[in-house]
């Protein structure tokens, strides 16, 4: 299976700048992960929405997957009750 690219969506930075340092390196981390296996054990469709979501401690990652393009798309990162809004 060919790796995945990897896209921020630009609101993303103003996301991240507001998560801790430490919190912020393994939420790096799983979204370098979503290259290789975009669809990983534990990750939830969205209803109603061509999107997904992993968590990654108490913060949520929502992305959408573009097979023939193979690009992840990153949308939301945020702690978990705030993600949705």
């Amino acid at each position: 299976m060919a790796a995945y690219k990897i896209q921020f969506k630009v609101s993303i930075r103003k996301d991240l700048d507001f998560i801790p340092k430490h919190d912020l390196q393994r939420i790096l981390e799983r979204i370098g992960s979503l290259a290789d296996n975009p669809r990983p054990a534990g990750c939830e469709k969205l209803s109603g929405q061509e999107r997904y979501r992993v968590r990654q401690g108490n913060y949520r990652i929502i992305y959408s997957v573009h097979d023939f393009e193979l690009t992840v798309l990153v949308v939301k990162v945020g702690h978990r009750g705030q993600v949705y809004r």
